[in-house]
């Protein structure tokens, strides 16, 4: 096993695609969870305060049952007006079905912090493999997915229909569901509570959820692990070094005692963002982090700046609540004809986002056509040329599902041009495709596991390059599309706190640097990295952590990959995890 001791320095190169993701989107829901009496992970039966609510899954993985678990921990008075959903905190549990019904008995609890962009839903099929392969090797661990307030905003009624008519009608036409009317993706005049959840927030929800589920603790010490994906490392370095009773004397609430080892997953486990390379697009919004601490909560504090960051166009509730359409649609009938792209609603942010995603080159964006509603597509093929690395020209968006098929590709010029200068950064190094024929074949999705077989076209660029190969697939579109559609917690953080990142932007401000209480923390366990071998930090992967590479990954593939790859191994993340939680040292 891989190991190595985290360093407060190390997260080389996720500035660029991690602070891209700052963009995603949401809906407004105002009910609080009902209590149902449900037994509780430590074994308490559940009270007004905790519920766990079965969830229901088609996975292939068998024997992993899956609970959504809401505990209520109310924010500060300071805090303000916010839904009564927003005093709740929420995790998607996955454990053995074999395994036992209490967490304090499970052999280890991996509790795993959501990047930027993401909700618990994002960790389904990683934590489905990990729980599975323990079992098979004879242990019961757990896995928690998190997540962060911020998801309380959602409003699932239009997704939860199942019926990709039903919810563009919802979203975008008014439409009630079940006698409900959608209220209206939420403004940032309507957003003054999350001008307040930051960083220590953020830690201290994660604390103060471990400590209700799991009162002992000296049993957290010895069975949890603390990690994540993506900025999720760097909240895990806050957490470790984090003090949550105002008394550095006393350590047995410091962070870094709530955990056994530490994992991070396309990602390093650190406090600082200062060292990271990259850039954001222009049109993010995000506040000028060279002003002052007390500038920047001022600014958010009177809605001056963005209380959630987003973009006018391509990133922003609108826009990003298609990711849940379009999976909706590859789950109901994947081989059938889309039809989504003419039944959206033909206004300027859709129409602009659909030109970015789906344009040939230049003219293509600037005219309009051809338009992606000219082309025939699956709902399969329409979901992959949103997500797949070799469409999508957002690294940060981007997993390996496989590859069009049915007709003849061109290569994708637009936003950048494919070719051997290509590096890594927010467009990816995957080179890009799109479908040639409008108005002609009707263009399919060849899936992970076919790629390469005897029968596929074997697609090439311009210049002679594969496409893709193989060893470059390694998500289900199928799964992807699950996880997407089908999941209680959104696999999206559709309203990300904008004071989450400007605290971390600056973090050598006093009022940030007060939250590393506890240094030592950092490196008082053994921490496991695991890296996407074409992620965020591809060319750039710091050696003197001993990372897992997973060759071929995606930033996004090191949470959704299949269980078994296309050279019949396991996939090698959850394996990494499965040893990991066997003996972390």
């Amino acid at each position: 096993m891989n190991t190595s001791r985290s360093r407060g320095t190390t997260a080389k190169a996720l500035r660029g695609a991690a602070l891209a993701v700052l963009l995603i989107t949401g809906t407004l829901t105002a009910a609080a969870p009902n209590a149902q009496g449900e037994t509780g992970s430590s074994g308490r039966t559940a009270s007004a305060g905790r519920t766990e609510t079965p969830v229901a899954s088609t996975s292939p993985v068998v024997g992993v049952t899956e609970s959504v678990v809401r505990v209520k921990a109310p924010l500060p008075v300071s805090f303000g007006a916010r839904p009564a959903a927003c005093d709740w905190l929420s995790y998607l549990r996955y454990r053995s079905v074999d395994g036992p019904v209490a967490a304090a008995d499970a052999d280890r609890i991996l509790v795993a912090q959501p990047g930027i962009l993401e909700g618990a839903g994002a960790f389904d099929s990683v934590a489905r493999n990990t729980v599975a392969r323990a079992a098979a090797q004879g242990r019961h661990i757990e896995f928690w997915a998190l997540d962060r307030r911020s998801n309380c905003l959602e409003d699932h009624a239009g997704i939860d229909s199942g019926d990709q008519h039903t919810a563009v009608d919802y979203y975008y036409r008014g439409k009630p569901v079940g006698g409900r009317a959608f209220a209206g993706f939420v403004g940032n005049d309507r957003l003054g509570w999350l001008a307040r959840l930051g960083i220590e927030q953020t830690v201290r929800d994660q604390y103060d959820l471990l400590v209700a589920e799991l009162p002992d603790q000296g049993l957290r010490e010895r069975k949890v692990l603390c990690g994540g994906h993506s900025l999720g490392g760097v909240v895990t370095g806050y957490f470790a070094t984090a003090d949550f009773d105002g008394n550095r004397a006393t350590t047995a609430d410091a962070g870094y005692r709530q955990c056994a080892g530490y994992f991070a997953l396309d990602t390093t486990v650190s406090t600082s963002l200062a060292d990271l390379s990259g850039s954001i697009p222009d049109d993010t919004n995000l506040p000028d982090t060279g002003l002052g601490y007390g500038v920047v909560q001022a600014g958010l504090d009177s809605g001056v700046l963005p209380r959630s960051l987003s973009a006018p166009v391509l990133l922003n509730p609108a826009t990003m609540t298609l990711l849940a359409i379009a999976g909706l649609g590859a789950v109901q009938d994947p081989g059938a004809e889309a039809d989504l792209p003419s039944y959206l609603p033909a206004d300027l942010n859709i129409e602009a986002t659909n030109r970015f995603l789906f344009s040939k080159d230049t003219a293509a964006f600037l005219t309009g056509s051809p338009a992606v509603k000219d082309f025939r597509l699956t709902n399969a093929a329409v979901l992959g040329a949103l997500l797949d690395d070799n469409s999508v020209p957002l690294a940060f968006l981007q997993s390996s599902v496989g590859f069009f098929d049915g007709g003849p590709v061109a290569d994708k010029s637009f936003p950048v041009a494919n070719g051997g200068d290509q590096q890594p950064g927010l467009s990816g190094v995957a080179y890009k495709a799109i479908p040639d024929r409008p108005h002609g074949p009707l263009y399919t999705w060849r899936d992970y596991d076919r790629v390469g077989d005897p029968d596929d076209p074997g697609y090439r660029s311009a210049d002679g390059t594969p496409f893709t190969g193989a060893d470059k697939e390694v998500t289900d579109l199928q799964e992807l599309a699950r996880s997407l559609a089908q999941q209680p917690l959104d696999f999206t953080e559709q309203y990300f706190p904008t004071k989450l990142v400007t605290d971390l932007e600056l973090a050598t401000s006093p009022q940030v640097k007060r939250l590393v209480a506890h240094p030592e923390g950092l490196t008082a366990h053994p921490t496991l990295t695991v890296l996407a071998g074409d992620g965020l930090l591809a060319g750039r992967i710091p050696a003197d952590l001993h990372p897992v590479v997973a060759d071929g990954y995606q930033h996004l593939d090191v949470l959704t990959a299949a269980p078994v790859q296309n050279n019949g191994r396991p996939e090698p993340v959850s394996s990494a995890l499965t040893e990991f939680a066997r003996d972390p040292r």
